[in-house]
Order: C-alpha cells, then sequence, then structure tokens
C-alpha cells in the first residue's frame, strides 16, 4: 500500500468547467511541496460531463482516486466518503468551484504542524452580495451558540491531521462546522486568512434554503451535542 503524507478530498457536483483547470493547479502546487500526495475526487452525482472528465483525468495521473455516487447525496456525505478513503497523514479539503486557491495549501500545511485542523478565512470574499450577507449573519449566530471563535467555517479549504479527524463522527449538514466539532473533543484549531476568487465558470449550488434555513437546523443541533457532550475528570488522591 503506497504512503502518502497528505490527501486532497474534493466533492464535485456538476463542475465540468472547472475541474481540470483546478486539478492541474492543485498538481502544480502539491509536486512543488514534494512530498507523496493523492487527490480523491468524490462525484456526488453529477448531470453534466463532470464524471467523464474525472475518469480521463484519473487515466492520466495514477494518484488520482475516484468515488462516485449513484445520486446526489450532499457534500457532508462526500467528505465521508473521501475521509475514509484517504490514506494521508493530513487531509486537505477544497471546492471545486476552484474559488479557493491551492497556491493557499503551503501556509495551511505549515500552520498544521501545531494544529489538529487548519480553517481558510476568506477575509475578502468574491461573492454575490446576498451570499456575503447570509454568511456574516450566520457566522455571527454560529459564534455566538458554539463559542468556537471563528471568522469563517464555510471556507472549504482547510488542513486536518488525519489522526484527530478519525475521531470525529460525520452527520448530514455537519461540514459546515468542523471546527466546533474538533473543539468539543478538545483539539487544537488554528485559523488563518486565504484568498478567495470569483466563479467563473459554472453556477452556485447553493440557493437560500441550504444557506441559511438548513444550517440553522444543523447548528442547533451542534449546540445541543456541544451542551451533552461528556466532560469528566477522575480524581487522582
Amino acid at each position: 500500500m503506497m504512503t502518502y503524507i497528505y490527501s486532497v478530498v474534493i466533492p464535485v457536483k456538476d463542475e465540468e468547467e472547472n475541474l481540470e483547470e483546478l486539478f492541474l493547479e492543485l498538481h502544480g502546487v502539491m509536486e512543488k511541496i514534494g512530498k507523496p500526495w493523492e487527490a480523491i475526487f468524490i462525484d456526488d452525482g453529477s448531470s453534466d460531463n463532470s464524471l467523464a472528465i474525472l475518469k480521463n483525468l484519473a487515466t492520466k495521473y495514477p494518484h488520482i482516486t475516484l468515488l462516485v455516487f449513484d445520486r446526489n447525496y450532499g457534500q457532508s456525505s462526500a467528505f465521508a466518503a473521501g475521509f475514509a478513503q484517504a490514506l494521508g497523514e493530513f487531509v486537505i479539503t477544497l471546492d471545486a468551484d476552484r474559488q479557493n486557491d491551492p497556491v493557499d495549501i503551503p501556509t495551511l500545511i505549515t500552520t498544521a504542524s501545531h494544529a489538529d485542523l487548519v480553517a481558510g478565512w476568506r477575509i475578502h470574499r468574491k461573492d454575490s452580495l446576498q451570499k456575503k450577507l447570509i454568511s456574516k449573519i450566520s457566522n455571527k449566530v454560529r459564534s455566538f451558540l458554539l463559542k468556537d471563535h471563528m471568522h469563517d467555517t464555510g471556507c472549504s479549504l482547510k488542513v486536518f491531521r488525519k489522526s484527530a479527524l478519525d475521531k470525529i463522527k460525520m452527520y448530514e449538514g455537519m461540514h459546515r462546522f468542523f471546527p466546533a466539532l474538533f473543539l468539543i473533543e478538545g483539539f487544537c484549531v488554528i485559523e488563518i486568512p486565504v484568498s478567495h476568487r470569483p466563479r467563473l465558470k459554472g453556477k452556485t449550488k447553493y440557493h437560500f434554503f441550504n444557506r441559511s434555513i438548513r444550517p440553522l437546523l444543523d447548528l442547533f443541533a451542534l449546540f445541543w451535542m456541544r451542551k451533552r457532550h461528556l466532560n469528566y475528570k477522575l480524581k487522582h488522591d
């Protein structure tokens, strides 16, 4: 079995226009790092030509692993499948829409040497006003309820220590709250600024319901989990 240092996990849903350019960018960055790495793409029920493009890339680059869902299950399931497949000591995640810049990965990796999770913080968001407004409100509510002290948990660009990640139980919608989940388990979480690019190709998959109402329900579920988490200490004489 191949030994990898880094596993890059990328969920894909209808991103045919972005995949080849994304992988070439990623490949250039990871090859410069000079450590064994793998790329794991999860096709989450794409209805466009994404799967064919991914299969073609996989024939050219042997360190690509392709996981294919039989239908659309959502980003949490895609991440969970990728994490289960990952063989690296560190797991890197990013979106397939090319708004995350792979150039930021080395900086996150350096920080990960003394953290269990390094989360990207998109200081200068290149999204619509509606998206930015919803995210701003959501971040304030989340920070107040979960006390995670994060500015931006919606950024997919993250680096996880695999040994810590393996201890996190995944649930639907929980990919939005990785920092809080790690903090609940007592792990070290660091947030650092990263760049953010405008979406130039393809269409966003987000709308009002899955950007506000559904995450709010998931937030209350995690709030309950945080309050009910077992925190006990043994007394030593």
